[in-house]
């Protein structure tokens, strides 16, 4: 998979030669896409870590999970919404839970992400019922959690790039 990052001034970039022993210039087109291999994807800002395509933020502070989202939404990101469980295999050794952009809608009587579409019971098995004030945190490897939206956690936020 590659990313596309933003278009960058004429200038050229180095890369290593096939031998690996020295650098020469790769040049592009002035104001041209460049594409990077999401492994090596690095155009996040500092603090932030940038995996298949996005950048993720993870929170060492303790917030209430709307002070999270405010924080993100200061940050041009969202608390965490994710497409799939394997999203963050790069968090696989962190034992933290964070609070992501999960609460329960009353009205729709399920579980939903921030942009209001409901999250899969594939995706993560949340209980079918629930407490409008409650709120929902993630750990490494798909493992969810929902504590009271004022308590207290860290959290994700991810920035589509």
């Amino acid at each position: 998979m590659y990313c596309l990052v933003s278009k960058r001034p004429a200038q050229s970039i180095t890369r290593p030669r096939s031998s690996g022993t020295s650098e020469e210039p790769s040049p592009h087109r002035p104001g041209a896409p460049i594409l990077m291999a999401d492994s090596g994807y690095s155009s996040c800002q500092e603090r932030w870590i940038g995996y298949q395509c996005n950048c993720y933020f993870l929170s060492s502070e303790f917030k209430p999970w709307n002070e999270s989202s405010d924080f993100c939404a200061s940050q041009n990101s969202t608390l965490l919404q994710m497409d799939n469980r394997d999203e963050l295999d790069f968090m696989k050794f962190n034992g933290y839970f964070y609070w992501i952009g999960v609460t329960y809608s009353a009205n729709q009587s399920a579980w939903v992400w921030l942009n209001g579409s409901v999250v899969s019971q594939k995706l993560f098995p949340l209980p079918q019922t629930a407490n409008t004030k409650n709120c929902v945190l993630y750990r490494a490897k798909g493992k969810v959690l929902y504590d009271d939206c004022q308590s207290k956690n860290r959290y994700i936020c991810k920035q589509l790039t």
